[in-house]
């Protein structure tokens, strides 16, 4: 499905990173603004456990095609929704797979209407995941917009973002477009916190708290869901991405 920005292709098709990491880009989406919509491709991330059970971040949206490949990796037994603007497609893949757990950022919750919520839990419960001494995990805090899950999986050292750093690559976008982005100062190479985001937060010692302890996980990789992703020197590009919190 060909839309306004670059696709990360093969679509749909599992890409490994580094040992039990994969990334599977998706097609394209339009984020409604009210006054107009931009673009953004997806990705969703997945982590195989070493139970061989599987962890799905940000899950995109569901095929049957995909789904059968993932099967061939493992069972999918946890399911994140690591801020409140990525949770469209989570009832999706549950409905699939009803003995996950569904794991929430602050928000979420309220944006779901489920019946049955057992196996959905609060990143904000007392509940400690089972797989949190393979991917640790922290809320990165100070926003009054959103408040993002950042995770880290040990194995691979990779750092797993959704929206707290964007990569868009804008070449083939009409100016429109490329002007927005500009604006937003999320356009590739700068793999920076879009300026709308970085606006939102007002409670810059928490921020400052929260980035301290990605920051000490040393990343060699980082995923996000938007653009081009980082495969070397993690902890340095990093840094360039959060250079409006250093500064």
């Amino acid at each position: 499905m060909k839309g306004l920005l670059k696709l990360y292709s093969p679509i749909n098709e599992l890409k490994q990173l580094d040992k039990n990491i994969w990334i599977v880009d998706g097609t394209e989406i339009q984020m409604n603004f009210k006054v107009f919509k931009i673009p953004f491709t997806t990705r969703m991330t997945i982590v195989r456990l070493s139970n061989n059970k599987l962890w799905i971040h940000s899950p995109i949206a569901f095929n049957r095609e995909l789904d059968d490949k993932i099967r061939g990796l493992g069972e999918i037994a946890y399911i994140v929704a690591p801020n409140k603007y990525h949770y469209s497609y989570i009832l999706d893949w549950y409905k699939h797979y009803p003995k996950a757990e569904i794991w929430l950022a602050k928000g979420v919750n309220d944006k779901l209407n489920v019946e049955e919520k057992e196996n959905f839990i609060s990143f904000t419960s007392n509940y400690q995941p089972i797989w949190s001494e393979e991917i640790l995990y922290t809320p990165f805090k100070g926003s009054v917009a959103m408040e993002e899950i950042a995770f880290f999986h040990k194995e691979s050292s990779t750092l797993i973002l959704t929206d707290l750093i964007e990569n868009i690559e804008v070449n083939n976008l009409p100016f429109f477009y490329k002007f927005l982005f500009r604006v937003g100062d999320n356009q590739y190479p700068k793999s920076r916190t879009p300026r709308d985001l970085r606006l939102s937060f007002l409670f810059k010692k928490k921020a400052i708290k929260s980035y301290s302890i990605i920051e000490n996980w040393r990343a060699d990789k980082i995923i996000f869901s938007h653009g081009r992703i980082i495969l070397e020197d993690g902890s340095n590009k990093l840094k360039e991405a959060f250079f409006w919190l250093l500064k």
